[in-house]
């Protein structure tokens, strides 16, 4: 069965705790290369079926208006398993 894959992000503008805590831990244990750390969430959604254009359509619509809060996260990625969609 396919999957779509939803990743949320909080919004660039906003402090991200989680993740300024991952980046002081990371300068605690020595590794380099590294100047941010942002932490969002990931969704994984099973289609019955086949995914078309409506049930992409569909996706987007449930990201947007239920796997994420609009006032301080975005969606920055819908795409079915191993290939991007464009939003």
């Amino acid at each position: 069965m396919p999957t779509i894959v939803v990743d949320v992000m909080p919004k660039a503008e906003l402090l991200d705790p989680q993740g300024k805590a991952v980046s002081g831990a990371f300068t605690r244990l020595g590794v380099e290369g590294f100047s941010q750390v942002r932490i969002g969430k990931r969704f994984e959604l099973t289609v019955d079926g086949e995914v078309t254009d409506a049930v992409l359509a569909e996706a987007r619509r449930v990201a947007e208006d239920v796997l994420s809060n609009s006032v301080i996260e975005d969606v920055v990625g819908v795409s079915v398993a191993g290939a991007e969609v464009s939003q």
